[in-house]
């Protein structure tokens, strides 16, 4: 079964070349385009695609309100979206993250990196493009205001091993690597997290852990 993507970019180049790209893949299917996020929305859940690729700076609404409206807390069931921007350290991307957003791209992504994120979001995963993944989220935690919040449960030693490449933009496949486990094992010290941690997805964890200090 082929995934099916939901595309939204208000440059007409841009959707023709992600529609192309993705396009070409054997398993992944453009079901649909929008101009902007408010067409996002509508798309959405008039096709019910399997993943959102969302761009943050659109007319009519944005990436984010599309997401929040898509994914946010209150929706029982959310799309799984990437938002894929220009910029490395645009304002709006923790605002896309807090709304629900399972990972985020640069545009100049590799189609690689490209489809390793509409994988993990197809998955239930989520990924941060890795170039940007420390910096990004370490400004986003030194500008945070509220405390952040406390396990229901003592971490364990294995789960603060595994917490810390999780936070850097690791995939499972290189955290079981290093620490000389299995990716199931992996996934399984993940699940574990985020119950305890009360995240959604590996990019709350992520930036917890940034809130915490632990990077």
């Amino acid at each position: 079964m082929s995934i099916r993507v939901l595309i939204a970019d208000d440059q007409p180049i841009v959707r023709t070349g992600l529609t192309m790209l993705l396009d070409a893949q054997p398993d992944i299917e453009v079901v649909g385009a929008a101009a902007d996020g408010r067409e996002a929305v509508r798309l959405a859940l008039q096709l019910r695609p399997d993943v959102g690729l969302f761009d943050i700076r659109m007319p009519l609404m944005d990436g984010i309100e599309a997401t929040r409206r898509l994914a946010g807390p209150e929706v029982t069931d959310p799309l799984p979206i990437v938002i894929i921007t220009t910029f490395d350290l645009d304002e709006y991307v923790h605002g896309a993250l807090k709304a629900g957003a399972r990972g985020f791209l640069l545009k100049d992504a590799g189609p690689a990196l490209l489809t390793q994120a509409i994988h993990a979001a197809a998955d239930g995963d989520a990924l941060i493009a890795p170039s940007v993944t420390v910096r990004l989220l370490a400004a986003f935690a030194h500008a945070q205001t509220t405390p952040p919040r406390q396990p229901i449960e003592p971490l364990t030693a294995r789960e603060e091993e595994v917490l810390v490449p999780v936070a850097q933009g690791r995939t499972n496949s290189e955290i079981a690597s290093e620490l000389y486990i299995t990716p199931s094992t992996v996934k399984a010290h993940l699940a574990s997290l985020m119950r305890k941690l009360g995240a959604r997805n590996r990019v709350e964890v992520a930036m917890w852990a940034h809130e915490t200090g632990r990077i």
